[in-house]
């Protein structure tokens, strides 16, 4: 079965910090541009948090010299009830500015992020099919759940924690520093042995969580895959196959994350000890100082908890590290998805798209059409076509012939490689595909029908059309009866896809919505071939409802439902074969249209 490297909820991979990644990145302070004030806000108030942090030992370190009866000077030159409440007040303005900096940057982070969300999906709707062709569901709902999630969470916290930490590590090196530069030098010595360890240890867990996160995507795409097609696993009767696949798929998962756990263990393990270990070795030699009067016990208090805080910042850039790494790799997903072309759909209708209306006249001058995903296999090879306003053509062949690609075309779905399709004389690069669109309505063999009622089922056809007008549609596509027969009405919910309703009653429904768009240009893709006899002949009725007065392109799997069709169009191996009504193609000797109508009677 198919395998996905990235599915919904899937953690974002991660990317190598490099120049070219960092200015990928870049992308999310666009989208701070609008809010650069409180952002800019948010980053004096990080300042201010850093520094009265960083304030604390140093007013420590005062208050024990005091109680020692040592000499303080300046503006701490306070008995220690003073500088008590001196940091007292220090730790109040600590917590105000701490809330200000987590405020500000959620408020900065939410907005900013949601604009995102909503750029991204505006984007993806608007895609062309060539787009939806090449990618999964899966892949693309990922790019608007996880990677805009690692975004946000980049923006809200880890961005603020980068320019903390960096202040912290300015702060606390400079105060150390001042306090006691030997003993500086000795803690910064154990420094460069401790980072070149950690990053061979971070190697190896890095490629153990990527395994982890390749496993998760084959163990999610296992659940995906039997869980869309549940109807085949219980006709199969394959439940416990799918169990012992999926059971499976999440032993291999456990054994990769017990080994970066035990890993980690190791990493975390000797982080600690060399973190304490280089601590406890400042203090030995500390002591030493003090001992020959060099060091007051307030110097090496202070000193110890800077480089407590120190330590600490720097573990914490690890995982910073990491998340910034995961940042990268997300942004450099929605940044390609932000780079795609997208179709121009324009939102309203103004004046001069009305000017655009179409009365039905199609031209189709030598097509041919090869898929992007195969370029070197053509599906439809020079095909010229002309079609009058308020037509009935009927499009049939056998399988793979090329008769939904032309409906594809027709819709602009794809741009044909050669040829031309012309709408009463103008080229169709030339109408705006918007109002194209909006004159025109497929009804597909497949009914995708949206988990809501039947009522916004069928609106969906004329956003904003009142009762009277949906249900005059309803009437008209016989779907009255069993939508009344409901207790709830037009406001039964029919499930995902439709799934609570039958075949003919998802056809009705979907004939219903055609029917209130009113279009000039009707496409029906073989939209009773999966009915039972007595359900055709309601849609079948509801269609010649539907075709009255418009143009309609009919791909026929059902011969017997095109005989009064005014153009028959018989297509093989992407070419037509014949045209012509129903009884000019029978009274072709051999002829491939009269073949398969036999085929269908016998």
């Amino acid at each position: 079965m198919a395998r996905g490297r990235q599915i919904v909820g899937e953690e974002s991979p991660k990317l190598k910090i490099s120049k070219e990644a960092l200015k990928e990145a870049l992308i999310i302070f666009r989208y701070l541009k609008p809010y650069r004030v409180i952002f800019i806000t948010g980053l004096v108030f990080i300042g201010l948090s850093s520094g009265t942090t960083m304030a604390f030992p140093y007013l420590l370190k005062q208050l024990i010299d005091s109680a020692h009866g040592e000499h303080t000077t300046g503006i701490l030159s306070l008995s220690p009830g003073g500088i008590a409440l001196v940091m007292i007040a220090v730790l109040a303005l600590q917590m105000v500015f701490s809330f200000l900096r987590i405020y500000l940057f959620t408020m900065v982070g939410e907005n900013a992020v949601a604009d995102m969300r909503k750029d991204i999906y505006r984007r993806l709707i608007m895609m062309p099919m060539e787009f939806f062709a090449q990618r999964r569901v899966g892949e693309l709902s990922s790019r608007i759940t996880a990677d805009i999630s690692q975004i946000q969470d980049a923006v809200t916290s880890v961005l603020a924690e980068v320019l903390r930490g960096l202040l912290t590590l300015i702060i606390g090196i400079g105060f150390i520093l001042f306090i006691s530069p030997r003993m500086t030098l000795l803690m910064l010595s154990v420094i460069p042995v401790i980072i070149v360890i950690a990053l061979v240890f971070s190697k190896r867990i890095r490629k153990l969580a990527k395994e982890g996160q390749d496993q998760l995507a084959d163990s999610g795409v296992v659940v995906q895959e039997s869980l869309q097609g549940i109807s085949n696993v219980k006709a199969f009767a394959n439940e416990w196959y799918e169990i012992k696949r999926y059971n499976s798929s999440i032993a291999n998962l456990v054994n990769l994350a017990v080994k970066n756990g035990r890993m980690r263990g190791f990493f975390v393990s000797f982080l600690l000890f060399s973190v304490f270990g280089a601590i406890v070795l400042v203090v030995w030699y500390g002591t030493g100082l003090m001992q020959r009067g060099l060091l007051s016990f307030g110097d090496l208090t202070a000193f110890v908890v800077y480089t407590a805080f120190v330590g600490g910042t720097m573990a914490g850039f690890a995982d910073l590290y990491s998340q910034l790494q995961k940042t990268l790799g997300a942004t450099q997903r929605v940044r390609e998805l932000l780079k795609e072309a997208t179709e121009e759909v324009a939102e309203v209708e103004t004046p001069l798209l009305r000017e655009y209306k179409l009365h039905g006249n199609i031209t189709m001058d030598h097509i041919q059409f090869s898929y992007p995903s195969r370029p070197l296999m053509q599906v439809v090879k020079d095909v010229s076509l002309e079609v009058k306003s308020g037509q009935q053509v009927a499009i049939v062949g056998p399988s793979g012939a090329g008769k939904s690609t032309l409906g594809a075309l027709l819709l602009r779905f794809y741009e044909p490689d050669k040829g031309e399709v012309r709408f009463d004389g103008k080229a169709a690069q030339g109408i705006p595909l918007t109002q194209l669109r909006k004159q025109m309505a497929m009804v597909p063999q497949d009914i995708l029908l949206f988990g809501g009622s039947i009522f916004e089922n069928i609106a969906y056809g004329k956003p904003g059309a009142t009762r009277r007008e949906v249900e005059d549609a309803a009437r008209q596509a016989n779907a009255w009866e069993f939508i009344k027969s409901f207790p709830e009405g037009f406001e039964t919910i029919v499930g995902e896809r439709g799934i609570k309703l039958s075949g003919g009653q998802r056809q009705r429904v979907a004939i219903a919505r055609a029917i209130l768009k009113d279009p000039v240009i009707l496409l029906l893709d073989e939209a009773t071939s999966s009915l039972d006899s007595e359900s055709e002949a309601l849609v079948q009725e509801a269609l010649n409802n539907l075709m009255r007065n418009r143009t309609s392109f009919v791909i026929a799997h059902r011969l017997s439902t095109i005989r009064n069709a005014d153009l028959i169009v018989v297509l093989e191996d992407g070419r037509i074969k014949e045209s012509g009504t129903h009884q000019q193609l029978m009274d072709i000797e051999d002829g491939l249209y009269k073949n398969l109508n036999r085929l269908q009677v016998n």
